[in-house]
């Protein structure tokens, strides 16, 4: 069983990419969205992040709509996204259930079920997409021992 808590994000301002169809393209998308943002002068100020604008149990893996974000140091404005798709925006604290995931991406399924079980049994519903905040680097980290904040907008009931 899983942990959970109801927090309130702190806003921020993060640079970020747009993307459609498999979330196998994460890694490219962060390196696209790292590469933009290096090159535009922006100095990293926290873990990178996905935001689901589509439920993944209702829509096929073609059909995904998500973004990948860098939180960013300063205040730079908000700037729509370039040929690049790359941007910056502002996003604004948020009221979250949240939870700490240890284990492979391909097997967090079940801490969603947990958590939606969780937000039922204590009065809350969804009220945006869901984010993933990614703490550890694939690269240097066993798929067993990813950690991954889990974040899902909630109201009351």
């Amino acid at each position: 069983m899983i942990s959970v808590d109801v927090k309130t994000t702190e806003p921020q301002t993060v640079a970020f990419l747009g993307m459609r169809g498999p979330y196998a393209q994460m890694p490219d998308a962060m390196g696209r969205l790292y590469g933009w943002a290096a090159q535009h002068g922006l100095q990293p100020a926290g873990m990178p992040s996905a935001v689901c604008m589509t439920d993944p149990a209702t829509v096929g893996a073609d059909q995904a709509v998500w973004e990948v974000r860098a939180p960013v140091a300063g205040d730079p404005p908000d700037a729509t996204p370039d040929s690049s798709g790359c941007g910056i925006k502002h996003v604004d604290a948020t009221l979250v259930a949240t939870t700490l995931y240890r284990g492979p991406y391909e097997e967090i399924a079940a801490a969603y079920e947990q958590m939606a079980a969780w937000m039922g049994a204590n009065g809350y519903f969804m009220a945006g997409p869901r984010e993933e905040i990614y703490i550890s680097d694939p690269a240097n980290t066993p798929a067993s021992e990813y950690l991954t904040e889990i974040r899902l907008p909630v109201a009351r009931t």
